[in-house]
């Protein structure tokens, strides 16, 4: 972190002082990040501004249906651009008439194309306007932003990543009691991507090596972050392409916002529910990892997924709707790249992280055993981690780090590789919501080189596929139709249930002591 990126990320946090009052300390994300997004944007667009007013003025009017593409290409100085706004306004002017802020600012935001619209539409920052200036506080903030120099120039594209990245970090874990379904702590994604991305560095560090990211349950975005910076540490020269999909507004609008703020054009966040609406159909990766929500109910999805012939590739049986976790890894390998060398396709890697649910949940047969099995006959689960309990912000169970491949090394081929590393934790000097244990750099280091290794150890086994499959056997007893009274058997009989004396007296006399071959038949004579 350079002196610039937390001088810049601390000033930025002081706006939350204006915020106190009208909003607790878990909301002030509601305005600072949309706040830090318009200004960043403002300044990166500042050079080209005039030039898309006068463009957008020329066209406006005219038969154009899509105006965005030409104007994203001004605003780019003739470069293929990723957004632009053909407003009069920006924020000095903003700041400049404090008597029309409100409608002003709600103006400017209508002004940027329609992927930055729609950023803002699902950060439903209209409504903070609103509150803001019932509050007071619209121009104040406004012209604490105003006062922030973002340009390029001043503050570069993996600065300004950077900046972001911390504080969506501060504001998630302010709001740690609502955290869990959108934000994973950033030693468990560090440790993930590592046991994704360490074992293909000789790939990934070639020279202008091109490779795709994906996160299908990607909340504010921070593993596909982590994994973009692990890849830039070790190759500048990387073009990593990233794609990304949420059903929760906000922290796709935050995810959305990240990636436009880096600069990545090429790289998309969509809005949707993963499991009905796969906005990546046909698309394929070289890397996924995600932390589904644990324990989801899919019970809403069921009857549409009940339609298809199959899910993302998979025909057999399908977990409880009581826990979708599973699906999740299903919808992930459904977007595996093809293992064709002479194509240059080389298969794919995921990383994901679970409950203890859909390692043991489910008995020979069910939808949770066929999947696990599925996935262990094709030789696709390379390793499983253990991770220690009260690591996660919503609950202190134990979680697992499942790394799942079509394309194992020669030594992994047939074998599965258990980690245990429950034991490997740190406290942490205050807990977080249920979170009071984090991962050090050297444990995540250790972890790392222990999955790597390959070798049993105390904490590490590696085991034969085989070892993991069973059958469940139903014994039959042969059914007992023979049948007589003798005195040994009246005595056990009535030592348990002596009230039945006169019954079996009335049997003995009904019947006598001889024996039967099929009690069905005597059955009739004995019923009252």
């Amino acid at each position: 972190m350079t002196a610039n990126f937390q001088e810049l990320s601390n000033f930025i946090w002081s706006v939350a002082d204006l915020l106190r009052g009208p909003y607790r300390p878990p909301q002030y994300e509601r305005v600072m990040l949309p706040m830090t997004v318009l200004r960043r944007f403002d300044c990166v667009l500042a050079p080209t501004k005039a030039a898309v007013v006068k463009r957008y003025n020329q066209i406006k009017d005219g038969k154009v249906k899509n105006i965005d593409p030409i104007l994203n290409k001004v605003a780019g100085n003739g470069d293929k651009f990723g957004f632009h706004n053909h407003s009069n306004l920006d924020f000095p002017k903003l700041k400049g008439d404090p008597d029309n802020i409100g409608r002003h600012l709600t103006d400017y935001i209508a002004g940027f194309s329609e992927n930055v619209r729609k950023i803002f539409e699902y950060f439903e920052f209209e409504k903070e306007i609103e509150k803001l200036e019932e509050a007071n506080r619209l121009y104040l903030v406004v012209s604490k932003f105003a006062e922030m120099d973002l340009h390029p120039g001043r503050v570069g594209s993996i600065t300004m990543g950077l900046i972001f990245e911390d504080l969506i970090r501060r504001f998630n874990e302010a709001a740690n009691e609502t955290a869990g379904d959108h934000f994973t702590p950033r030693e468990v994604i560090r440790l993930m991507v590592n046991m994704l991305l360490e074992p293909d560095a000789h790939i990934l560090t070639t020279q202008g090596v091109i490779t795709t990211v994906c996160d299908p349950a990607c909340g504010t975005g921070g593993m596909l972050s982590e994994s973009q910076n692990w890849i830039r540490e070790h190759n500048e020269s990387a073009r990593v392409i990233v794609r990304g999909q949420d059903y929760n507004p906000r922290s796709y609008a935050v995810a959305a916002s990240d990636l436009l703020i880096k600069g990545h054009k090429d790289s998309r966040i969509e809005f949707g529910n993963t499991l009905t609406e796969d906005k990546f159909a046909g698309e394929r990766f070289d890397y996924l990892l995600a932390n589904p929500p644990f324990g989801v109910d899919w019970k809403a999805e069921k009857k549409e997924i009940a339609k298809l012939s199959s899910f993302r590739g998979y025909t057999g049986k399908l977990p409880r709707v009581n826990d979708g976790a599973l699906l999740f890894l299903l919808h992930m390998i459904g977007h595996f790249e093809l293992v064709q060398p002479k194509k240059k396709k080389y298969g794919s890697r995921c990383a994901i992280v679970f409950n203890g649910s859909p390692l043991f949940t489910g008995g020979a047969g069910s939808g949770e055993s066929e999947i696990r099995r599925w996935i262990i006959e094709n030789d696709w689960l390379e390793a499983i981690v253990a991770l220690p309990e009260k690591m996660f912000y919503n609950t202190g169970i134990g979680t697992f780090i499942w790394v799942v491949t079509n394309r194992k090394e020669k030594k992994r081929k047939d074998n599965i590789q258990l980690i245990d590393g429950r034991e490997r934790w740190a406290p942490m000097r205050r807990s977080l919501g249920d979170k009071s244990r984090y991962l050090t750099d050297k444990i995540i280091e250790v972890l790392t080189r222990e999955h790597g290794r390959f070798a049993n150890t105390e904490t590490c086994k590696v085991f034969d596929n085989a070892h993991f499959g069973f059958r469940r056997i139903t014994v039959e007893s042969p059914l007992r139709l023979h049948f007589q009274i003798t005195d040994q058997g009246k005595e056990s009989f009535l030592d348990a249930c002596p009230e039945f004396l006169d019954a079996v007296q009335a049997m003995e006399i009904a019947l006598g002591t001889e024996p039967y071959d099929d009690w069905n038949d005597i059955w009739a004579e004995v019923q009252p």
